[in-house]
């Protein structure tokens, strides 16, 4: 299964990361490449409250937030208010899609590291589906740097 990294220092302590873990502060990481729908009760609600190990809600992703290109069903396998979440989801496109995030603490903030592990329906989109999915996530450790100052790690 197609398997990537991104990671950030960031110049804020790890909590500052963590309260923005909404699907507001979700989309506000993804802009303006995509954006992802959820149900009133979800928008503003931390991940971290979120209940885990069950089907929560589905999820439009939208191409530069208007035109739809995949239904995401979302599934928290763990979320750790310490440190991150693993999402082990689906979707139209993936029989399997797994982002975990580890938000470790540094003496100058912290350390965002994002790992995603898909497997798409379709077995030869994996090759094509992933420079897609890799400028997505390549774009949203630059918001993060830009929103709280950082760099590559």
């Amino acid at each position: 299964m197609p398997t990537f990294t991104y990671a950030s220092k960031l110049r804020v302590p790890p909590e500052k990361i963590l309260a923005t873990l909404t699907m507001q502060g979700v989309n506000a990481e993804l802009k303006p490449l995509v954006k992802m729908t959820a149900p009133a009760g979800f928008r503003e609600r931390s991940i971290l409250h979120w209940p885990q190990k069950q089907a929560l809600f589905n999820s439009w992703i939208l191409l530069f937030g208007i035109v739809p290109i995949d239904r995401h069903s979302f599934y928290f396998d763990a979320v750790n208010p310490a440190d991150g979440f693993a999402e082990r989801s689906t979707s139209i496109t993936n029989s399997f899609w797994c982002h975990e995030r580890k938000i470790q603490s540094r003496p100058e903030g912290c350390c965002v590291v994002d790992t995603v592990t898909y497997k798409s329906r379709v077995p030869f989109l994996d090759v094509l589906l992933k420079p897609m999915y890799q400028i997505v996530f390549w774009r949203r450790h630059q918001n993060l740097r830009s929103l709280f100052g950082g760099g590559s790690a």
